[in-house]
């Protein structure tokens, strides 16, 4: 029976650090033993990590430049210009001469032809004014930090434990290893201590 110390100081490592972080998320709501409020640390400081989440993402990861240069990108915006011009041909060869019957008259292949170049010409200047103009004032409406803030401060307990649980189950598992390998030495080391 002597010999086992070292199996169940690994035992209990182990089930310590399973403990100490099954605290982390549990019990969800305050609950109160022997005159202590108990409560795991994420659903207790949820609107905190929240908000530091939310500051984070703010000023480190989402910068409206960055999503500005993106959008005026030139080839992110010639990528686009198929179908403006398949909708200025349809323009110009159909809903043009509906609207007015009688320009059929005046308009050949050659000036339809002018009239899409001229067109896609001032789109293609025009287009990245229009971009910058909408992202500027979409940035003075967005507030990148109090969207991510309110997001993480709704979720519910369940699905904040499923999303870190899902990020850090490596470094769970691994810490509980740890808790493991740490108790099953301390027992060895008891055993010598006890055996000298």
């Amino acid at each position: 029976m002597f010999w086992l110390q070292p199996f169940i100081a690994a035992f209990t490592g182990w089930f310590t650090t399973w403990i100490a972080i099954f605290m982390l998320f549990h019990p969800r709501e305050p609950k109160r033993f022997l005159g202590i409020t108990i409560q795991g640390i994420f659903p207790k400081r949820q609107k905190q990590f929240a908000a530091k989440l939310g500051a984070v993402v703010a000023k480190e990861l989402i910068h409206f430049d960055d999503i500005i240069d993106k959008l005026k990108d030139p080839q992110q915006l010639s990528a686009v210009n198929p179908v403006i011009e398949s909708h200025i041909d349809t323009f110009l060869r159909v809903r043009l001469q509906e609207k007015i019957p009688v320009i059929s008259m005046f308009i050949g292949e050659s000036t339809i032809g002018q009239l899409k170049e001229g067109m896609m010409e001032e789109i293609n200047t025009l287009l990245p004014q229009v971009i910058a103009k909408y992202a500027d004032g979409l940035s003075q409406k967005v507030d990148i930090e109090k969207m991510v803030t309110d997001k993480v401060s709704n979720f519910s307990s369940d699905k904040l434990e499923e999303i870190l649980a899902m990020v850090m189950k490596k470094e769970f598992r691994f810490v509980e290893l740890i808790g493991g390998v740490l108790g099953f030495a301390i027992g060895v080391i008891q055993l010598l201590l006890a055996l000298i």
